[in-house]
Parts: C-alpha cells; structure tokens; sequence
C-alpha cells in the first residue's frame, strides 16, 4: 500500500477516534493539556514512520501502541505528581452530593504498575477486545488475559482496602 493512501486511512482513523486517544493519554497524565501534547506528538510520529506500517488492517492497534508508549514515556519523563485540577474535579461532581466512589478507583487504577494499568484501560475504558490489547501490547492473548485477571484483582483488593480504611 502506498504511503499516501496509508496517510489517508490514518487521519480517517484519527478523526474517527479522536475523544478516545485524547481520553487514553488522559487517563495516564491527568492532565488535559499534556494529553493532548501526547495525542499531537503520536499523530506527528505516525506520520512521520507510516511507511513502516506492513498492514493496513493493524493500523489502529498500531496507532493504540503509538499512543500509550507516547503516553508512559512523558510519565518517565515527568515523574511528578499530578494535582486535580477544577476540571477533574468537576467530572466528579454533579452538584447534589459527594461520590467517591469513581475517585477511589481512579486512585486505586493509578496505583497499579503500569502493565496493568494499560491493559484495564484498553479493555474497561477504550472497549478494545483482548485481541486488540494483545495487538497494541506486542504480547500474547494469553498474557494479556493474565494481566486483566491479575490487574482486576489487585483493584479488588485495593478497592476493598480503600473501604476497610474509610469505616474505621
């Protein structure tokens, strides 16, 4: 396949799923801004390497992978910690009362190391199938299914933890 039809598949895709590579770079850095950096530095680095791409069927787990490694590189890069800003906490907020709930499994999916981590993310939040993960991840299924079951259950655990400490 030529480059130039591979660039038009590409901004096809981008355009397509824009909010969802916007909300997984956001879901790593918290912050709208560096996420959409992050988003803007991936759709810059597809375009630079879109010859490199053998398969245009695996484009968008190839654009996926792009994204998240642009992802933990700036969290590598800038390890610091990330203050809630008035939007977040606006997401969390519907005016009528208080809901931490959401809060504490963000916290708690912050807290998981970064494998697993990424594999919630693709599967809960971005609806990708275990397939798709694998693709994006250059893992096996097999592995990635360990990974999700593993990283389900250290939330779990973790969320449960969260409740004991807040009724005592």
């Amino acid at each position: 396949m030529k480059n130039h039809i591979k660039e038009q598949a590409l901004v096809q895709l981008i355009i397509e799923n824009k909010e969802n590579f916007y909300r997984l770079a956001f879901s790593y850095v918290k912050n709208k801004d560096d996420a959409l950096d992050i988003v803007q530095e991936s759709i810059h680095k597809a375009l630079l390497s879109i010859g490199n791409l053998k398969e245009e069927q695996k484009l968008k787990s190839w654009f996926y992978r792009i994204v998240v490694n642009k992802s933990l590189d700036f969290l590598r890069k800038h390890r610091r910690v990330n203050v809630m800003d008035d939007t977040i906490l606006e997401l969390y907020s519907n005016g009528n009362y208080d809901d931490y709930q959401n809060i504490d499994l963000e916290r708690c999916l912050d807290d998981l190391p970064e494998k697993f981590r990424t594999v919630i993310v693709l599967r809960y939040f971005e609806d990708l199938k275990i397939e798709e993960i694998a693709e994006i991840l250059k893992e096996n299924q097999n592995t990635v299914k360990t990974r999700l079951y593993k990283a389900l259950s250290m939330l779990r655990i973790q969320l449960e933890q969260t409740k004991l400490l807040k009724e005592r």
